[in-house]
């Protein structure tokens, strides 16, 4: 009978060990980073090209571009934070496993780690 109790104690160490290095790096961090930088640079075209169109007799091609550039940096910040939503409701899912591992482990317990 205690065999089967440390191979199962073992198999949910190994669990949480594999959470633990999964939530170690996140992804959805890197999915807000780039949608946040992507609406900076959004505003920051979108303003050139305001400029451009509001300055000149005729419309340059440039202000199209500055447009259309402007555009897709905020289809792609969209899409970034979608992407970030999804990969976060994950990456909560996980996290809280890993902390019913921990607290089926007995890991919150300091006393419970101790030798005997």
């Amino acid at each position: 009978m205690l065999g089967s109790v440390s191979a199962d104690q073992l198999e949910k160490r190994a669990r949480f060990d594999q959470l633990q290095e999964s939530l170690a790096t996140r992804q959805s961090t890197t999915h807000f980073t780039h949608a946040g930088v992507s609406v900076i640079a959004f505003m920051l075209i979108s303003g050139a090209a305001g400029k451009l169109f509001y300055d000149s007799l005729r419309t340059p091609f440039l202000a199209w571009g500055a447009t259309a550039l402007a555009l897709g940096l905020l289809v792609y910040a969209f899409v970034s934070y979608r992407k970030g939503r999804v990969v976060l409701t994950d990456e909560l899912q996980r996290y809280e496993t890993l902390l019913a591992l921990r607290h089926e482990l007995r890991l919150d317990n300091p006393a419970a780690l101790l030798p005997r």
